[in-house]
């Protein structure tokens, strides 16, 4: 992967914006991208996630047509024989690896059935043919039955076929509904574009829905139609249009040479929640195998990937489900406690709803307990809250500096789903930092709302809380939650949680 560090997009100088291209109006431009925007864009599934559910029903299919003949044919008359209760699963386990390494699990290969079922018969051949050498060896003859291993060998290659041919058309179905497809865009258009349009449009089976091409350029070098797609817009209208579409993957056709005007669109685009890629169609420059990814033969290179992606979107979103749950449950009584505190200390309702950034820039509604009298809520957060501030209430400085007024959020992580248990945490639209809002204070700011917000972070178990009335303070808080992207685990989760009431502790700032 090519790595491209903060300090390196932070320095460069941002692209001046371009006018629109005489050839095509910006009005025109705009119609476009609007129409592209309002095309059926359904929500994702993950190839990965996909893939491993694959792996795991054939490993099911397998044994349990490897445990229902030793029912029938063996539990019925001789009973139950641990070597085969032990042996199914080991022999299923097998085939499911000889399958992964005939490369029988890529979604291309889910798609080639019936062409790749020679591949799929060879590979379960060669894991039952190594089964019986191994029981031969190992003089376990009078143990495993070989009218046993044939007909659960053949039952098994004739599930398998089924299961595949069911899948081809399952997986053809998801990808014309967009579900699997990846939705693409290219940066930089002209000859670049068009050979790589041209050779992704020569993939057998090509998996990809190119909705257009955005270019700062506006001469003869950046035409209006590229091999069919058309010009969307500049880079800046790439950012805006990301926002109101599902993007999966951006491809740069821009040469590597290009160094410094690949730095400054990246500069933009980093802050997406986006897979970005480099196409290596046309440069002479060659890296190493493992350097490339690949899109049927065309080779990109990586410059940066979706943060939370696969597998780890199903742990993270299990995780906040269950210990969500879990938490709202143990601190229901304390929640009702907190609730009728701040009913009978001030006129108003009990909680008090406030729009703020979620993932990838979308404006999520918060829950908290209100602290603030209500005549002077402050839905927009334009004014800071300061220490003795007229606004907050008797019981709102407690639940503040306790952090209490935050647990009606749970309601956002168990039955909104807009909100994590652990993630940066959700700023209000117009929150400032010395009287300027926090996308002028911190470069790069919205790279923060790559994954989900969450009620608690990295920031602040390291004491950036409460009031930001400097901008160091803002920054403190950005550099940690973009720790906390990039080194993201499961694990991290657990541990800021489990130091979160420790660090409510030494808090001093929030008020």
């Amino acid at each position: 992967m090519v790595k491209f560090s903060l300090s390196d997009l932070q320095k460069t100088e941002p692209v001046d914006k371009a006018p629109p291209a005489a050839d095509m109006s910006s009005e025109a431009l705009a119609a476009a991208a609007r129409a592209m925007q309002s095309s059926n864009s359904v929500p994702g599934l993950s190839r990965v996630v996909l893939e491993g559910l694959v792996r795991c029903v054939e490993f099911l299919l397998i044994a349990a047509a490897g445990f229902a003949i030793h029912f029938f044919y063996i539990a019925r008359t001789q009973g139950y024989a641990q070597p085969y209760l032990i042996g199914v699963p080991c022999v299923a386990a097998a085939a499911v690896l000889a399958l992964q390494s005939a490369e029988l699990y890529k979604i291309s290969a889910l798609r080639r059935f019936p062409a790749d079922s020679f591949r799929l018969a060879g590979a379960l051949t060669f894991v039952f043919a190594a089964t019986l050498v191994l029981i031969f060896f190992l003089k376990l003859d009078e143990v495993f039955s070989r009218v046993f291993m044939l007909a659960w060998y053949g039952s098994s290659l004739v599930a398998l076929c089924g299961e595949r041919a069911a899948l081809a058309l399952l997986v053809d179905r998801l990808i014309q509904t967009g579900r699997l497809a990846r939705r693409t865009v290219l940066v930089g258009g002209g000859t670049a574009a068009d050979a790589l349009l041209n050779q992704l449009a020569a993939q057998p089976q090509p998996d990809l829905q190119i909705l257009g091409i955005f270019d700062d350029r506006t001469d003869e070098r950046s035409p209006p139609v590229v091999a069919g797609f058309p010009k969307l817009g500049t880079v800046d209208d790439l950012l805006a249009f990301s926002r109101r579409t599902r993007i999966d993957l951006i491809i740069f056709t821009l040469p590597i040479t290009a160094e410094q005007r690949i730095l400054q669109m990246l500069r933009k685009l980093w802050v997406l929640p986006i897979d970005i890629r480099l196409a290596a169609h046309m440069n002479k420059l060659h890296f190493r195998p493992h350097s490339y990814s690949y899109i049927g033969s065309v080779p990109l290179i990586d410059i940066f990937d979706k943060p939370i992606a696969g597998w780890d979107v199903i742990v993270k979103y299990a995780f906040d489900k269950i210990v969500g749950a879990l938490c709202l449950i143990l601190l229901a009584p304390v929640m009702a406690i907190v609730a009728l505190a701040v009913k009978l200390d001030s006129k108003g309702p009990a909680l008090f709803r406030q729009k703020r950034y979620g993932f990838n820039n979308e404006i999520v509604e918060v829950y908290k307990f209100r602290s603030m009298r209500a005549d002077m809520l402050d839905f927009a957060a334009t004014k800071l809250v300061t220490k003795d501030d007229p606004r907050v209430t008797r019981v709102g400085r407690f639940i503040r500096k306790t952090s209490l007024d935050e647990l009606p959020q749970l309601f956002n992580v168990v039955f909104k789903g807009n909100l994590s248990l652990v993630g940066p945490r959700p700023h209000a639209l117009h929150a400032k930092a010395a009287e300027r809002q926090y996308d002028e204070v911190v470069d790069g700011y919205f790279a923060r709302h790559r994954v989900s917000p969450g009620i608690t972070g990295w920031a602040q178990i390291h004491g950036w809380r409460g009031e930001t009335d400097t901008p160091e303070k803002i920054q403190g808080r950005v550099e940690c939650d973009l720790y906390y992207i990039e080194n993201w685990s499961i694990l991290l989760d657990i541990y800021i949680l489990l130091a979160t009431p420790f660090a409510l502790l030494r808090t001093k700032n929030a008020y």
